[in-house]
């Protein structure tokens, strides 16, 4: 990913020295293990450990330029940092990645990398929720339009609509953890995975250290259906940082002007049009997410290896584990600094609903026709057809609204009382489950409701 989407934690993880600090690690468990069962001496062990240990702290711009010349002449990278690591181990080094193949090595480091970014992504995820939650509580009472296919439908709380994306997150933070735990996974089994040269007891110490569970068959390599959940997991939670740039997105177009991202003092909107006032972040959220969805197909297509393994993944891995945890790191920070800033502005949501002249109250006065005894088919040709009126009146000299219209037609009059109309109109109506709502997802209903 470009230095301009990178934020500098989730860089660390994928950059050399923490590769090769995984690689060390991995190399070094399995030595302690083996001198545990009295396969390598243990004076060894901890001679290994201390010295690759101290060459690892001290790792340099250097230390990275040797090993990628003895890959250029070795064309293997393993091969290449094992040369690296015996020079700084000396003699013991022959006790080194014994029994064990390359895959053991670079599946395990991965696992624990896509860990260490699952980790940086939860608490992406958390903050991202926080925001969510104290912006829905803010405005549970705040009424605003519900649109469907972009046309005004009936009353909704703003509130209520954050509430949605936060549901929709905190199943993205379950799934995020479900695939964290499945990815978690360590193979030291050895070439085409038969333990023919390592005791399983190896696997099992390097990956109780490691905090991974062994995996049970890994013929070489960790089976990629466990990559592939994970990326379509990361995928998924794009789709919903989408979902929710989106809807700022279209609030904050100049028809609408319900909610717009904060305006830095200074910031600037357009070179050529001083007035802008641009949605980037939100855009710049939605591009974000495409990138990381795009990922998701190639996990998909890894999963397919020829017989116990080849390498047709390799080249697919060593890109989409960087840029699908990097972007979607700063898109959920992105996100998260966009939703705690969001300008929301209730009057204009107010002002929004109330501008098609009452008709958005259409279905709450379609059921009190037929609580009135009128069938639903005479109802709905009834209060569509004052509702039609209200519409194509809209700007002219004797427009009338909804109600006036309501209030002029015999059958309505004549069926439904004032009172009754005046609650079918009250915008308010439509809070009524809030609290019911909010108590299904975030366990409590809130404040009360203010005047």
């Amino acid at each position: 990913m470009v230095p301009r989407y990178t934020r500098p934690a989730m860089a660390a993880i994928w950059a050399p020295a923490n590769r090769y600090r995984i690689w060390f690690e991995i190399e070094a468990l399995a030595v302690e293990a083996m001198a545990g069962l009295g396969d390598v001496p243990a004076d060894a062990a901890a001679e290994i450990r201390a010295r690759g240990d101290a060459a690892l702290a001290a790792f340099s711009n250097d230390d990275l330029a040797r090993i990628d010349a003895i890959e250029a002449e070795t064309r293997h990278d393993v091969i290449a940092f094992l040369t690296w690591l015996a020079e700084k181990l000396g003699p013991d080094s022959r006790f080194v990645h014994l029994g064990l193949t390359s895959s053991d090595v670079l599946d395990t480091c991965l696992a624990v990398q896509l860990t260490q970014a699952a980790d940086l992504l939860l608490a992406d995820l958390d903050r991202v929720l926080e925001a969510l939650r104290r912006r829905a509580f803010e405005h549970k009472h705040t009424l605003t339009i519900g649109r469907s296919h972009g046309i005004h439908a009936e009353p909704t709380s703003f509130g209520l609509k954050l509430a949605g994306h936060y549901a929709e997150f905190a199943r993205g933070r379950d799934r995020l953890r479900a695939a964290r735990a499945e990815i978690a996974t360590c193979a030291i089994s050895g070439a085409v995975g038969t333990f023919a040269h390592v005791d399983p007891r190896v696997e099992e110490f390097v990956a109780s250290r490691l905090g991974l569970a062994p995996e049970p068959v890994s013929t070489q390599v960790i089976p990629r259906d466990r990559h592939a959940v994970f990326f379509c997991t990361l995928a998924v939670i794009a789709s919903g940082v989408e979902r929710l740039a989106t809807e700022v997105r279209h609030l904050q177009r100049s028809e609408v002007r319900e909610a717009e991202e904060f305006f830095h003092p200074g910031q600037k909107g357009s070179s050529a049009m001083p007035h802008k006032r641009n949605p980037v972040l939100s855009e710049n959220l939605t591009g974000l997410a495409r990138l990381v969805r795009s990922h998701a197909v190639p996990a998909l297509e890894n999963i397919a290896l020829w017989h116990e393994r080849d390498i047709s993944h390799s080249s697919v891995e060593r890109t989409i584990a960087p840029d699908a945890t990097i972007g979607l790191d700063f898109a959920l920070s992105r996100l998260a600094g966009m939703m705690e800033t969001l300008v929301v502005y209730p009057e204009r949501m107010l002002a929004n609903l109330e501008s098609l002249g009452g008709v958005v109250h259409s279905g709450e006065v379609l059921l009190e026709l037929t609580r009135a005894g009128i069938s639903r088919e005479d109802a709905y040709r009834i209060v569509q057809r004052n509702a039609m009126a209200t519409w194509t009146g809209l700007g002219s000299a004797d427009a009338r609204g909804f109600r006036q219209h309501l209030d002029a037609d015999r059958e309505v009059a004549g069926q439904v009382s004032p009172d009754r109309l005046d609650r079918a109109t009250d915008a308010r109506r439509h809070l009524g489950a809030l609290d019911a709502s909010f108590r299904r997802v975030f366990g409590e209903p809130g404040p009360a409701a203010h005047s």
